[in-house]
């Protein structure tokens, strides 16, 4: 009963996905707004959630190694899991090096939101270290994937990629000990917050809820990887490296998420298959909102 009802708590963001469905359904705002939308929560919005997070998280990289190490560990068997799916449904190249991402990416707005929502301050800093570590790991896979079937650059995407730089300034500066004046911190708290409801809004008006006929059969496939089979990964390594309480139980959620809306953006900047990749971000977001409150109700039984 306590797991289910802690489960509910992750309503009004779902909600929020949902508003972003109806809005986008019925107001006809135009995908110009969309796409203005979506380049500001990526360019500026969540940039700024990132360094705001990672540089007021209190870093002890010992006392974190098994949580950073439990969430590469996962992401890494996704990527294990996820590329067989290329042979197993004779994928052209191209194709499988856009949804090769879907298998282990991540949805960081949902991650600090439900973060936030479950754990308070605690959470945000447990699951922004794991951002912040992860979110250069994750691009650079899908990055480098993406080049080299495609003929983008992997170091020159690499360089313009704001989520990477964000992710440095936030490090760096936290190492370097240094405190923002109040002014700026509110000016980033300020835009951090705007990112969180904006970007799952933007997250419910990027789905594509028209299947892709080509892509059914590895979007089941990475949908069972990436809902089910990555968060039992983390669950059991999680427990093999010593992890427990709150630190475990994020690891697991971040394991559980959905894929990131911005693989579908790296994929049509890189000549991809965005459709593809779209309809897998769509059915990883909706599945989540059953996986996702059930692995909530387990953790807190």
């Amino acid at each position: 009963m306590a797991g289910m009802t802690t489960a509910l708590l992750l309503l009004p963001d779902f909600t929020l996905i949902l508003l972003g469905i109806a809005i986008r359904r019925w107001m006809h705002l135009g995908d110009h707004f969309w796409s203005g939308l979506e380049k500001l929560v990526y360019f500026i919005l969540f940039p700024a959630l990132l360094i705001n997070a990672i540089a007021r998280t209190q870093l002890d990289l010992a006392a974190a190694a098994p949580l950073l190490m439990t969430a590469l560990g996962a992401m890494a068997g996704g990527m294990l899991l996820a590329y067989p799916a290329r042979y197993l449904f004779a994928m052209r190249p191209l194709a499988f090096a856009s949804v090769f991402q879907c298998g282990y990416r991540f949805n960081s707005y949902i991650a600090l939101a439900i973060a936030g929502l479950l754990y308070g301050s605690p959470g945000i800093a447990a699951m922004g270290l794991i951002v912040g570590v992860a979110v250069p790991f994750a691009n650079l896979s899908a990055v480098w994937m993406l080049a080299r079937h495609g003929e983008a650059s992997v170091w020159r995407e690499i360089a313009r990629n704001p989520l990477i730089w964000a992710t440095l300034a936030g490090l760096l500066l936290n190492l370097a000990g240094f405190v923002p004046p109040r002014p700026a911190q509110i000016f980033l708290g300020r835009l951090a917050d705007a990112s969180i409801a904006l970007g799952l809004l933007a997250v419910g008006a990027a789905l594509k809820l028209q299947g892709q006929a080509g892509v059914r059969a590895p979007s089941i496939y990475l949908l069972v990887v990436k809902l089910l089979a990555l968060p039992a990964m983390a669950a059991v390594l999680g427990r093999l490296l010593g992890l427990h309480g709150l630190y475990y139980e994020v690891a697991v959620l971040f394991a559980a998420l959905p894929t990131a809306s911005s693989a579908y953006i790296l994929a049509m900047r890189m000549g991809g298959d965005g459709a593809s990749v779209a309809w897998l971000i769509s059915a990883t977001t909706l599945g989540s909102m059953l996986t996702l409150p059930l692995w909530v109700a387990w953790l807190a039984g």
